[in-house]
């Protein structure tokens, strides 16, 4: 321990004496240990950290399951000791002076004991509240409990008016419940009568706990098995598959691949940073050589002396680590700015927490290590005769020829680590171009959207709720300003969706499990005007459309192209099936152009789109209330002062109705690229700094040549060397390091770089612009920091450098 204190005090006296040594090391440290602190941060908290539910690793779920397909597996199945689903929605909550739209969830019976959650104040749902006419019963969130109740505990018993209806609160949730998506309440969901399902539509997600001693893989076979029997008794069930996940995976499925990038990359910067350190500890050794040799010479073994000089390199690592958690601090709080509102699952959980401050001491006595190690065995092995006789601190161990071969290797290292990270930077940059030139298949310019949560509607109320959406469509279009309004249940690059089979008419249908998929999109008459989506042949649907009208449709340009390639599909009829699988008949009036509802990059699908007042009063009654509403309305400027007048038309035909969600179908469009903006941009920076490093290590090892070298350069000038002759001696050794590692780089690119493949829109993960251009720059960008030594060189007086001893 004395020992190390006393090395301890040496390193920090030797470092006091060295302050721009120290400073550019600790700042270039702290830039390759802060990023990864910051990454870091994200990646624990998204991906690595256990989700704060009872062996959460024992829950499996999956997506796109019927009412009747579920309630079979769950008498079926063995290997679950739980199984529920869920469905997420929107509930209207009324009588209050404002009403608001809250979250919510559906759940099946066993929903809060699959998970192995019970609420933290009152209870969970009893089974008589799940039974059709049942007491009517709501859990809430803990962040609604505290945002509109205070935390009261009186809120147990206490009625919430719920789309319509009477809640009575039984319980509150844990203030850490995570689950798939937010909810602010939960209610049970009544399946009141199965048989009235359609095992065609599957709207559900179902979660289940693994029974002890059950593995994954026996679950997903005897779950098939089941989907097996299940086919065989309901050919409509033909060829449906089932997939099922571990929930934490299926929570980052989306997201684990970049932010995994995201950390190769930071981690490529701080391997930069550790070379660029490394060549100023050879350069310092070289420095010291006289001082090494001493110490040696009166008795230091090589072992203390390494201890010694890797002390000094952990000491400069843990300073650098101190600096990068403040740059840590300040970037975690920016990248949780610039990441995509809503699409990166538990942001709420990244911070800077004992999880981060442990990774970063790990790292930085790693990087210590790494970085003091080589320099420190070179230097620890100095040739004492020599040195003493010469007292010359210009050659030796550290600075002759192995010391400027370590020199060069780790310059070579750097550049070809920088190319790296250009081309990944460039190729995600062209790939953000080309996403952000995407045709979305719509106008966004001049649209106002707004968001209503239609309340439950019984059967023989639902003709009146279509005539008063029709009311408040009508009083919107008489808006000052308004061109269109219109609306839809799912708005373009929203991601949501309700498909199922369909049929042609005149055509017989295929086997069950090979019928034609489609969208189906529900609007109102003047839903592609207001929208901006081109009408490519026949008519828009109209105010006549009604319910004695004959059905109509509109398809889309990709549907019409694969059912009726070089024929024209107006007039033919088309079928999509009711609750009870029986086909709702209706002819096709009109093509429309494709649109990209599932986000640019995603290619457009089949689409029906079908009036909201011909769909039959029992799908209206069941499904529309579980489906945001969006109203569209486009304006004759700019959108956003209209909505002030749009919510009052709102409110005057329903003043119970809340309007949420209120932005312009621009913002949309932007949302939809935020993803990949955010990691273009983040490997831009990562691609920028490492650049730069690299470029100081090119430059770093130049210039200590030149101060090594100036006897021989001035004794060259003197034999009659021109300065040009110099000149292009420094360059040339600058350039040739430069091109060594740009060599060594574009091989590590084209290996690496197929990786990204998935997030690259429309790009090759081997692009030949990219990989032209980036070793361009890096190279035109290397050239300039050659130059600077160079000139220096050029201006050394020869007599000067020749008296020199």
């Amino acid at each position: 321990m004395d020992r190390f204190l006393q090395d301890l005090r040496f390193s920090l006296r030797m470092l006091g004496r060295n302050p721009a040594f120290t400073a550019v090391a600790v700042l270039a440290l702290a830039l390759g240990i802060g990023g990864n602190a910051a990454i870091f941060s994200v990646v624990d908290g998204v991906l690595l950290k256990p989700l704060a539910l009872p062996a959460a690793d024992r829950l499996v779920v999956t997506q796109a399951v019927s009412v009747p397909d579920f309630l079979d597996w769950r008498e079926q199945s063995r290997v679950f000791s739980g199984m529920a689903a869920w469905n997420a929605t929107g509930l209207n909550w009324t009588g209050r002076s404002e009403p608001q739209r809250l979250r919510a969830a559906l759940v099946s019976p066993g929903f809060f004991s699959t998970l192995d959650v019970g609420p933290a104040l009152g209870r969970a749902f009893s089974a008589a509240e799940h039974r059709p006419g049942g007491p009517q019963a709501v859990v809430l969130a803990d962040g609604l409990w505290q945002r509109a109740f205070g935390g009261d505990p009186g809120v147990l018993g206490r009625a919430l008016t719920l789309g319509g209806a009477s809640y009575t609160v039984v319980g509150v949730l844990p203030r850490n419940f995570r689950f798939v998506g937010t909810a602010d309440v939960w209610v049970p969901y009544r399946f009141d009568d199965p048989a009235s399902y359609n095992r065609g539509s599957n709207f559900l997600s179902v979660v289940a706990r693994l029974a002890p001693g059950v593995s994954l893989r026996r679950a997903r076979t005897e779950m098939a098995d089941i989907v097996a029997r299940l086919e065989r008794l309901h050919p409509e069930n033909a060829g449906r598959s089932v997939q099922w996940t571990p929930l934490p995976e299926e929570l980052v499925a989306n997201v684990r691949r970049a932010l995994l990038a995201l950390l190769a990359a930071v981690g490529l910067v701080l391997l930069i940073a550790c070379a660029d350190v490394a060549n100023l500890l050879l350069a310092r050794a070289a420095a010291r050589r006289r001082e090494i040799a001493v110490r040696t010479a009166l008795g230091a073994s090589r072992r203390r002396l390494l201890r010694q000089l890797l002390t000094e390199s952990v000491l400069l690592s843990l300073l650098g680590a101190g600096l990068g958690l403040l740059l840590a601090r300040w970037g975690t709080r920016l990248l949780l700015a610039l990441m995509p509102a809503g699409r990166i699952p538990r942001l709420e959980e990244v911070g800077i927490d004992g999880r981060v401050l442990a990774f970063t001491l790990g790292v930085a006595l790693l990087t210590g290590l790494a970085f003091g190690l080589v320099p420190g065995l070179h230097a620890s092995r100095p040739d004492v005769a020599g040195t003493l006789k010469s007292g010359a601190a210009g050659a030796g161990a550290a600075g002759g020829r192995g010391g400027a071969r370590l020199r060069d290797g780790l310059v070579v290292a750097q550049v070809a680590l920088a190319l790296l990270l250009l081309v990944a930077s460039g190729l995600t940059l062209k790939a953000f171009v080309r996403l952000s030139r995407v045709d979305p298949g719509i106008d966004p310019l001049h649209v106002l959207t707004l968001t209503l949560n239609l309340p439950a509607t019984p059967v023989p109320a639902v003709e009146a709720r279509r005539r008063g959406l029709a009311e408040m469509l009508a009083r919107i279009e008489t808006l000052p300003g308004v061109r269109a309004a219109s609306l839809t249940v799912f708005l373009p690059l929203g991601g949501s969706n309700l498909n199922g089979d369909f049929h042609i008419g005149g055509r017989p249908d295929p086997p069950p499990g090979r019928m034609p998929v489609a969208e189906q999109r529900v609007v109102a008459p003047h839903y592609f005007r207001a929208m901006g989506i081109p009408l490519l042949r026949g008519r828009d649907l109209e105010e006549s459309d009604g319910p004695r009208a004959p059905g109509a449709a509109l398809i889309n340009e990709t549907l019409a192209r694969r059912f009726w390639p070089g024929r024209d599909p107006l007039g033919s009829q088309v079928a999509v099936d009711d609750l009870q699988g029986k086909p709702i008949w209706m002819k096709v009036v009109g093509v429309v152009g494709d649109v990209r509802h599932f986000g640019l990059g995603r290619e457009p699908r089949p689409e029906i789109y079908m009036p909201y007042r011909q769909m039959p009063a029992d799908i209206v009654s069941l499904f529309l209330p579980l489906n945001p509403i969006s109203l569209v309305v486009r304006a004759a400027g700019e959108p956003v002062p209209l909505a002030a007048a749009v919510e009052r038309e709102v409110h005057a035909v329903d003043r119970d109705q809340p309007v949420a969600d209120v932005r312009t179908m621009e913002s949309i469009v932007a949302e939809s690229l935020s993803g990949p903006r955010f990691a273009s941009l983040l490997l831009g920076l990562f691609g920028a700094v490492a650049l730069l490093l690299a470029v100081a290590g090119v430059y770093a090892v130049l210039a200590y040549s030149v101060a090594q070298r100036t006897r021989e350069t001035g004794l060259r000038m003197a034999l009659g060397a021109r300065r040009g002759d110099v000149l292009k001696l420094v360059v040339g050794q600058g350039m040739a390091l430069t091109l060594g590692g740009v060599s060594l780089g574009l091989a590590a690119a084209l290996a690496a770089t197929r990786l990204l493949q998935s997030l690259l829109f429309g790009v090759s993960a081997r692009d030949p612009q990219v990989f032209f251009g980036a070793p361009l720059v890096l190279g035109g960008v290397a050239l300039l920091a050659c130059l600077l030594p160079a000139r220096r060189a050029t201006h050394i007086d020869p007599m000067a450098a020749l008296r020199e001893t």
